[in-house]
């Protein structure tokens, strides 16, 4: 199966070469890897520049500078990338960003679980970070959540879910594989494999309790359950007390301002409709004395 890639970089300077020397390893290379550099001020561009004159399936797209940094402008970004791929041949396409690394296999990997299963809309693995963060062991979402890192969408179902959405709060990468799932499509991180992700995740010009608290404000516009919500500020707290605090304190601040939620009403039951089934999962695991499999809470809709 022949894929393609798209990387939206800003600032990127520091960890870019990572994903660069991941890429160029690849057993199983993209027909084409569009990098857009996004107004970046620092040597971004000139790192690109130098792999791409080397490999041909790299191309380097420059953006001019923008006063205004949101979520909305990484899928402006993606968009110029996907002009650029207008009369290739493939079947899939992929996000990725540009502050990972992962193994030689990682990508044939995927596209072979593409080959395997028809019904598979959207690919991925799980994710480690700096000190032993490991989102299959330490984050809820389970196994049919796949993180934006290293996003791999069937041509057909990324289509039919419309892309990206260019929401200026974020949330981009949840709301399309969501969308995916809420369509009948699979989606699935398969935990043979990890990617890297050098750069704490929401950390981009934010401190951690700062960062925190965004997630707290995307969980409420996103749709989620306040009953979720709960449970996901007491795990949290039990590891990171400050943090935990902040993710309550951003949910509520946004409750209480009734701002607008970017999620269609059905895109919000599927939401909450899973965020039960996870809950119902969790308590009877607790009452069995049984160990919580965070990873495998729910599999997909049936």
């Amino acid at each position: 199966m022949k894929y393609v890639l798209i990387t939206p970089a800003h600032n990127e300077e520091a960890f870019i070469e990572k994903t660069l020397v991941s890429m160029v390893a690849q057993t199983v290379l993209p027909e084409r890897w569009v990098i857009v550099d996004d107004g970046s001020t620092d040597q971004t561009a000139k790192t690109i520049q130098k792999y791409a004159e080397r490999y041909p399936w790299i191309e380097l797209v420059s953006r001019p500078q923008r006063k205004d940094r949101t979520f909305a402008g990484k899928v402006h970004a993606f968009n110029a990338g996907l002009e650029r791929l207008q009369g290739l041949r493939f079947e899939v396409i992929g996000n990725l960003d540009a502050d990972l690394s992962f193994d030689p296999e990682y990508l044939g990997f995927l596209i072979g679980k593409f080959a395997e299963d028809p019904r598979l809309g959207v690919a991925g693995t799980p994710f480690t970070e700096d000190g032993g963060y490991d989102t299959a062991r330490d984050s809820f979402e389970g196994k049919n959540h796949v993180a934006g890192g290293c996003q791999l969408f069937r041509r057909q179902c990324f289509e039919e879910v419309g892309g990206y959405i260019p929401n200026p709060a974020g949330g981009i990468d949840w709301i399309a594989v969501t969308t995916a799932r809420m369509k009948g499509w699979k989606t699935r991180s398969f935990s043979e494999k990890r990617f890297h992700h050098y750069r704490t995740l929401g950390t981009a010009g934010k401190t951690s309790w700062a960062a925190s608290f965004s997630y707290g404000e995307k969980d409420y516009y996103l749709g989620g359950s306040p009953l979720w919500q709960l449970f996901r500020v007491v795990y949290r707290m039990t590891k990171q007390p400050v943090d935990g605090l902040a993710l309550l304190s951003g949910y509520c601040w946004s409750a209480i301002r009734h701002i607008d939620r970017p999620v269609s009403h059905e895109l919000m039951r599927f939401h909450r409709w899973e965020q039960t089934k996870k809950l119902k999962a969790i308590f009877r695991s607790l009452l069995r004395f049984n160990k919580i499999d965070n990873f495998s809470l729910l599999t997909e809709r049936s």
